[in-house]
């Protein structure tokens, strides 16, 4: 990779690319399912089911064990979302070399923020219980975006909060999701091949799949 061979504003994604957020995502998913009497989901079924924000996992659920309800959506979201919060960092972990690739990164000179689909107040909680807050200089949640990916705006806006509009860009991400976003956006698109991706990471048409996030550091120049 020669991505990073210069300071380079480098936009993340969250589940799946700095944090197997799986497990919390799951108890509080099967804690909505057992309020409404509903039978629990697999881990594996969830796990195709990440990435496109809180309502679609909801949704996804909720059709997988019988429909969705008469009252629609909303309250559903909301009662999954009292249930995640306060609890999104219980069994969840950044994948192995997390930190330590993000801090050589930052000393390197490269800019670095979050881009992802899930509420921002959440990313926020999340990553500031695992200590990663500190290495982004903005997180932008798909709720606080113009659009969330895979629209490139989300990445835009981002990197405009970042203060580095118009500069040199790379996203990193782990689905569809995120390739198609930095398509549209015309930036280069690295994907982690141990994410939640729905099917083979190496389909999706990134510039590179790589499966160690050190490896990032193949491209950086430090």
């Amino acid at each position: 990779m020669n991505f990073l061979q210069e300071p380079t504003a480098i936009l993340f994604d969250l589940d799946g690319t700095l944090v197997d957020s799986l497990p919390d995502l799951f108890a509080a998913t099967n804690r909505l399912l057992a309020d409404l009497g509903r039978p629990a989901v697999s881990g594996q079924d969830l796990r195709q089911w990440v990435g496109d924000g809180a309502a679609a996992l909801v949704e996804r659920a909720l059709t997988a064990t019988g429909g969705l309800p008469e009252g629609g959506m909303a309250p559903m979201v909301r009662r999954f979302l009292d249930h995640y919060r306060g609890h999104t960092a219980d069994e969840s972990r950044p994948y192995p070399g997390v930190a330590e690739t993000l801090a050589l990164l930052r000393r390197r000179g490269h800019r670095l923020g979050v881009c992802t689909n899930k509420p921002t107040a959440l990313s926020l909680e999340l990553l500031g219980a695992l200590d990663l807050l500190p290495f982004f200089l903005a997180v932008v949640g798909g709720d606080t975006a113009p659009a969330r990916k895979p629209d490139p705006r989300h990445l835009w806006a981002t990197l405009e909060a970042m203060g580095c509009a118009g500069a040199k860009a790379l996203m990193v991400g782990d689905s569809l999701n995120d390739v198609a976003a930095a398509r549209a956006a015309g930036l280069p698109v690295v994907v982690m091949s141990f994410g939640y991706c729905r099917g083979d990471p190496g389909a999706l048409g990134a510039d590179a799949v790589i499966d160690d996030f050190a490896r990032l550091l193949d491209g950086s120049q430090g």
